[in-house]
């Protein structure tokens, strides 16, 4: 199903909203950080469009100013470019088999 802009505009407020609210941020510490207007903070996260620019100021308030790239990715980068890789993710280990085991050669 295609959405409509607006759509889009509500989901992305709702995000902002979310994402302010998990860093402890109220709307009056987004407005100091970010030299946004308190109004257009709310609109943005009761879903109504807001200046371009100012999104993008609020983003970069929020410390979510490298995720701007992911708007409109760069198409002669591959997607794998786009992965953070986890410092704690598990390095795969191969386990040996008996292929892998030294033979002298006499031996069956």
């Amino acid at each position: 199903m295609i959405k409509d802009y607006s759509e889009y505009i509500r989901e992305l407020g709702q995000k902002i909203k979310t994402y302010r609210i998990m860093k402890g941020m109220s709307q009056q510490d987004l407005e100091e950080k970010s030299g946004v207007s308190k109004r257009s903070i709310s609109r943005l996260e009761q879903g109504e469009s807001v200046q371009l620019e100012n999104l993008f100021k609020i983003l970069i308030a929020l410390d979510l100013g490298e995720n701007i790239e992911l708007l409109i990715p760069d198409q002669t980068k591959r997607p794998s470019y786009y992965l953070k890789e986890s410092k704690n993710q598990p390095k795969r280990v191969r386990r040996k088999t008996e292929k892998d085991i030294f033979k002298w050669g006499d031996e069956e």
